[in-house]
């Protein structure tokens, strides 16, 4: 006689393996739109810091955010589809509201603010890109650790920017690399004019 249970426990076991797939598929889908979001801001900050940025690294910086983010969106598009996932079109809020916040900035004020970002921003996607590519089971798993190279890469850099940026002294904020250049020359020349005494 079949024992009363084994029906129940074998029942439990498939049931367990069969939820397997459509739990990793909708872990699969969260994280795509979440990198999609995060992707088209990236794009979208790296536009405006490239072209209103003080700092020559920063726009640097902006421009290749705009060429890295813009490729890896086009390759999660494909990835997504292979998968019968879908991409959002658009932002989510926080990362709209980011873009925002950020793009009233220029200058001295947006290369600092922008550089904060990028750590807090990179950071987080290493992060949650290593995490998704743990599993390796799906393309978009696979997607993610191809992906984690460059972000990883994104992160060390902006973190040397934003180093920079607080390594410059009061009197710098506002004013690009031109104009502190100019006005050290200038500050040199009225020094020897005064037998070398600096301003009071």
């Amino acid at each position: 006689m079949p024992h009363p249970l084994r029906g129940v426990i074998f029942g439990v076991t498939v049931s367990a393996f069969a939820a397997g797939p459509a739990l990793a598929a909708d872990s699969d889908a969260e994280f795509v739109k979440k990198a999609a979001s995060a992707g088209m801001m990236e794009v979208e900050l790296g536009r405006h810091v490239s072209q209103h940025a003080a700092d020559p690294q920063v726009r640097q910086f902006g421009q290749q955010m705009v060429t890295d983010h813009g490729k890896a969106n086009q390759e999660l598009k494909e990835v997504a589809q292979r998968e019968g996932l879908s991409v959002p079109s658009g932002m989510q809020e926080e990362h709209r509201e980011k873009v925002e916040e950020l793009t009233k900035l220029q200058g001295r004020e947006l290369d600092r603010a922008y550089m904060e970002e990028m750590v807090d921003d990179h950071d987080h996607d290493v992060e949650a890109f290593r995490e998704q590519a743990e599993e390796q089971q799906s393309d978009v798993d696979r997607w993610a650790a191809t992906t984690v190279p460059t972000l990883e890469a994104h992160l060390a850099r902006a973190r040397s920017i934003e180093a920079d940026l607080g390594e410059e002294g009061p009197g710098d904020v506002g004013a690009g690399p031109a104009e502190r250049e100019e006005g050290d020359s200038r500050d040199t020349l009225d020094r020897s004019r005064t037998g070398g005494a600096g301003p009071p």
